[in-house]
This record gives C-alpha cells, sequence and structure tokens, in this order.
C-alpha cells in the first residue's frame, strides 16, 4: 500500500487550515515547508512546538522536511548554508523525520554546469556528510536551473557522492519543464537511487503545471512501472496549481483537493493500493 503526502502550505498559510483540509482527504502525512508564510527552517522552537501540537491533533506525521538547502547559485557562500542545512537536521528531529529534501544549486545563467561539477559534488558531499551524522536521508529534487535538473546529472550527483544519507526525489512536471521525457529518458537510470516521488505534471509546450496525468510527465507510465517494482515510498503531492515561484508554490484548498482526486484516479485505475 502507497503512502500520500504533500506540500501542505499550498493549502494556506495558516498550520491548522493546512492540516485540517489534508486530514479531511485522509492524507496521514504532510510534508512541511512553511507554516503563517515563515520557511520550515526559520522557524523558532516555540512555533515548532505549536507544529507538532497541531500535527498530533489532526493525527497527522511529516513525510519529509521540504527545505530550500541547496537553491542557492553555486557561486554563493557555504558556510552560511551550512548553518541552515545543521538548522534543518534539529527541525526533522524535532518533527520526526527522517528526510530533508535538497537541490544542487543554481547554476548562473550561460554557464555550462559542467564547468561547476567539481563545486556542486563537494557541496553534495559536504551535506551528505552532516545528514549521516543526523541519521537523515536527503532527497535531492531535480529543480529547473540547478545541476541536478536532468537525470544524467542527477544520477552523476548520487553516484559520485555515494552516500546512503542521499537519495532521489523524482519530479515529472520539474523534468517536462527542461525538455525531459521522466519515464523514457529518466527512469531506467535513475530507478536505483530513487527514494520519493513528488507528485506534479507539466504541459511539455507551455511549462504550464496540471493535476497528475493531464499533462507530458507521463506519470501513468511511472506508476506502473514503480508498482511493478515493489516501490515502498512516499508519493507527495506539489501542485502548484494556482501559482509557482522559486521558493515554492500555492493551491488553495479546492485546487489541492482537485490535484488529490486526480492522483487517486490514477492510482485507483491502476489498482495501486494506498493510504
Amino acid at each position: 500500500m502507497w503512502t500520500l503526502s504533500g506540500f501542505s502550505d499550498e493549502i494556506s498559510a495558516d498550520f491548522d487550515e493546512q492540516c485540517k483540509v489534508a486530514a479531511s482527504l485522509g492524507l496521514k502525512y504532510i510534508e512541511f515547508r512553511s507554516a503563517w508564510n515563515v520557511n520550515v527552517l526559520d522557524l523558532d522552537d516555540e512555533q515548532l512546538a505549536t507544529v507538532s501540537r497541531v500535527l498530533a491533533d489532526h493525527g497527522l506525521g511529516v513525510s519529509s522536511i521540504g527545505s530550500p538547502i541547496g537553491k542557492i547559485r553555486v557561486d554563493e557562500d557555504f558556510d552560511a548554508h551550512l548553518r541552515r542545512m545543521e538548522r534543518a537536521m534539529e527541525v526533522a528531529a524535532l518533527l520526526g523525520s527522517s528526510y530533508v529534501r535538497v537541490f544542487s544549486f543554481f547554476i548562473p545563467e550561460g554557464d555550462d554546469p559542467e564547468m561547476h561539477r567539481s563545486e556542486v559534488l563537494r557541496r553534495m558531499a559536504r551535506l551528505a556528510r552532516v545528514a549521516e551524522e543526523y541519521d537523515v536521508v536527503l532527497l535531492h529534487e531535480n529543480e529547473k536551473g540547478i545541476y541536478g535538473d536532468i537525470p544524467r546529472r542527477c544520477a552523476d550527483i548520487v553516484e559520485s557522492v555515494s552516500s546512503l544519507s542521499l537519495a532521489l526525489a523524482w519530479d515529472p512536471a520539474n523534468f517536462v519543464q527542461v525538455g525531459v521525457r521522466p519515464y523514457v529518458d529518466g527512469y531506467e537510470l535513475l530507478r536505483p537511487h530513487l527514494e520519493y516521488v513528488q507528485i506534479k505534471d507539466a504541459v511539455r509546450a507551455s511549462g504550464e503545471v496540471v493535476p497528475a496525468g493531464r499533462g507530458d510527465g507521463e506519470v501513468v507510465e511511472t506508476i506502473r512501472a514503480l508498482w511493478a517494482d515493489g516501490f515502498d515510498g512516499f508519493f507527495s503531492l506539489e501542485p502548484h496549481l494556482s501559482e509557482a515561484h522559486t521558493m515554492g508554490g500555492y493551491s488553495g484548498p479546492a485546487l489541492f483537493a482537485e490535484a488529490w482526486e486526480a492522483f487517486a484516479e490514477i492510482l485507483k485505475a491502476e489498482k495501486v493500493p494506498f493510504k
């Protein structure tokens, strides 16, 4: 049985409403990125205590910390970023999550990503070493504009760093938006390193983000393959149906529910049990 989650800040800035809507859809987990318009890593301990209490009130756990680690340019100060990484580890421990989402640094516009490969790998290896100390797994997301935005470079990162604390999150919409056919171009290469799936789709011609199965993200083909392979990780809704920006997106309660329904219909059609 597969487990669904979702970026609950796409529902509302208010954390109680995030949890109320998520629980009403039958979710048992959320992916925690922000509350009250404050990024997860900038919440203080008192706010995190409130988060823990509200989660418990609604019977929810945290599938992953949706951190912004790695969402800086590859030529920006890394030492300061490492301090935020330490905070991400603390937050994961406080909220009982063994996963933290990360990225592999934005490449300056016009540069060949290969020019920055050694620095990216150095930074990713350092992040992985911190995660190892906390027994946390970092989930690298294939964000547009970072080093690891296409399958070949995603594989390069995890294989070169070679740490049990670094795995891949699969985002089909992001692949579509950089000209990749997710299943055809990436599944076989990335499946050995795949530990988490983010659910959003996109139209190749326009880049528009749409509910799962309504774009070119080859979501159905990927679901079939994952089910046949015995994949047993989280599937996290990240709809981006109202707005999207560098640090996240927003859908609102109704569109978030539409995204849940679209993915649930795919799972039902494929006879995949989920909770």
